[in-house]
């Protein structure tokens, strides 16, 4: 059987729906490369972060604006701060380098809470060559007399601002802790999103008992994390009009055909990748195949969708219903 792998995100025609997430991983060249060779379809840059930018902004202003005030030519001591390489110049520059190393698409990342002046990197992404755009939105509220509202408008307002600034796709990729998570997702694409990713893994600070001071902890996921962006990928699919990336939980075969089965258009690998070496992607999408011809799916756009909520024998799997089987036939040893 020949078996049709392609799929279509953000706009862009992919070889097949694995799609490497943001990762230390595709900073690197060499791992990029493998990465394509392997058969991943795309990769995610990790993010330029909202704070490297404004930081680096702070440093050459204070350098520049140094002993201005004994002498009048003093202001030629500096570099423009359009020319000086920073950090941030150099994440553009690994995206120039990048699209010449391989011939996947490159999603550039951009990580941040707030609108400023650092939003403007949006487009020197777009002309640096990436392909498309992922913001990866982490904010947590702590203010506790920000409400809910606030915390919408928020990433309503820097998803309008950042779709302002570019032509290329934008995917948003954002946390479930929403209280109307399909209402969210739906004011989300209206403000520009072209895609979303679902979801964004907040990492946990854990307390150092010998130090006595916080540190964050980082964990590689597990398929256990699945099932939460799978249900929302089911029950988003077809009533958006975005395209819809699983991220966080992809480890196998399987889960990549469930995330498939639920409506994703690609499904989003980065833990696999560390603790089973970049070919492993190979080990997925071989797999998947071999499931597809057993199931007798022609192609990955005959599978996309056809467990989501508007397609599946039973939609209320996937509302409380689901809950509420799963505590009654729970069957688990008990002292």
């Amino acid at each position: 059987m020949n078996l049709d792998l392609r799929t279509k995100y953000l706009g862009l025609e992919l070889a097949s729906p694995l799609v490497v997430s943001a990762c230390p991983l595709t900073q690197k060249l060499d791992s990029l490369k493998a990465l394509e060779a392997a058969g991943a379809a795309a990769a995610v840059l990790p993010s330029l972060f909202e704070e490297q930018i404004e930081h680096d902004e702070a440093e050459m202003t204070k350098a520049r604006e140094f002993g201005t005030e004994s002498f009048a030519e003093a202001l030629t001591y500096f570099p423009e701060q359009e020319d000086y390489r920073s950090g941030p110049d150099d994440y553009l520059d690994y995206i120039g380098e990048a699209k010449k190393a391989v011939s996947i698409p490159i999603v550039a990342s951009l990580n941040g809470t707030s609108k400023g002046g650092w939003v403007r990197y949006a487009r020197l992404m777009q002309d640096a060559g990436a392909d498309a755009l992922e913001l990866n939105v982490y904010f947590i509220a702590t203010d506790l007399e920000m409400t809910g509202a606030e915390v919408e408008k928020r990433y309503l307002d820097l998803v309008a601002a950042v779709k302002q600034s570019v032509s290329i796709p934008l995917a948003v990729k954002v946390g479930p802790y929403f209280s109307s998570m399909g209402n969210m997702a739906k004011r989300l694409v209206a403000s520009g999103a072209d895609g979303l990713v679902l979801f964004n893994r907040f990492l946990q600070p854990d307390i150092d008992l010998d130090a006595m001071e916080l540190h964050p902890k980082l964990e590689l996921s597990t398929s256990s994390e699945l099932l939460k962006p799978l249900r929302w990928i089911a029950i988003l699919h077809g009533r958006v009009a975005a395209s819809l990336a699983l991220t966080s939980g992809i480890h196998q075969a399987s889960d990549l055909a469930k995330a498939l089965l639920a409506g994703a258009d690609v499904g989003m690998v980065a833990s696999a990748f560390y603790r089973e070496g970049v070919g492993h992607a190979r080990t997925i999408l071989d797999g998947l195949s071999a499931w597809m011809a057993e199931n007798e799916y022609d192609s990955v756009e005959q599978l996309k969708g056809s467990m989501s909520q508007e397609n599946c024998p039973d939609p209320a799997a996937f509302e409380r219903g689901n809950y509420m089987k799963a505590l009654v036939s729970f069957t688990g040893k008990a002292i």
